[in-house]
């Protein structure tokens, strides 16, 4: 991917839009357009490979894994691995990465075939998929070290809350527990579907009360889509 010297309006609009996001342009614009693309929009393949965000949210994934790693390691020096580990989680979490990717405006800018919104886990997660994808063009654009600045100064502390993030109670399967044990109904977390996306396996679950359907969620983690669902029944049932 050559680096443009004259860029089309297209490409102007992204540069224009992860300036005012992130607080730099990038140098190497096909990168980004390539982290916004979906592969139900591709159009050019190399290899057997079709061009879509796929490779940079792999390495996207990695990058934004030891960032986060290295940053609570030091903003925590007295806490054990348990706590490091479920912060972690909590910060890189599919939700977590798609609430973010909400509120920095990525809709307006993921290219992907709309008739294509209900074939799978991948649409439902198209954000945080664009959002790793993101910070994999930037690690190639810029390297690691600009990469890891963009992270913690753009991304963490303008956004995350972390000091919310560690007092907040994400164990929703309890509550949820909690709450049909009292009103004496049955809980029932159901595997509906089992498919593979991008060689990962997702899996479809939805939570049934007395037999009656309620939240589902597909994730690649069985266990983050019954808490994902668990907190949209238990958010349901208590309003």
């Amino acid at each position: 991917m050559a680096l443009f010297s004259h860029r089309s309006p297209e490409d102007q609009a992204l540069s224009d839009y992860i300036h005012s996001i992130l607080g730099f342009r990038p140098k190497n614009i096909a990168l980004y357009q390539l982290a916004f693309t979906h592969k139900s929009k591709s159009e050019e393949s190399v290899g057997d490979y079709r061009l879509s965000n796929e490779r940079l949210e792999y390495l996207g994934d990695a990058v934004l894994e030891i960032v986060v790693a290295d940053y609570l390691f030091h903003t925590y020096p007295t806490q054990p691995e348990g706590f490091l580990t479920e912060m972690r989680s909590r910060i890189v979490s599919r939700a977590s990465l798609n609430k973010l990717a909400q509120k920095l405006g990525f809709d307006d800018y993921i290219k992907y075939k709309h008739e294509n919104t209900q074939a799978g886990a991948s649409f439902r997660s198209l954000g945080g998929n664009v959002f790793e994808a993101l910070m994999g063009a930037i690690y190639l654009d810029r390297g690691f070290h600009f990469s890891q600045h963009i992270i913690v100064d753009r991304i963490i502390r303008l956004h995350i809350d972390l000091d919310e993030l560690q007092n907040t109670d994400v164990n929703f399967k309890s509550k949820l527990l909690e709450w049909t044990q009292k009103q004496r109904k049955h809980l029932d977390f159901r595997l509906m579907d089992e498919s593979m996306e991008n060689h990962r396996k997702i899996f479809h679950v939805q939570i049934f009360i007395d037999d009656k359907g309620y939240a589902e969620c597909s994730d690649f983690s069985l266990k983050r889509a019954e808490q994902i669902a668990a907190e949209k029944t238990y958010n349901m049932l208590t309003k």
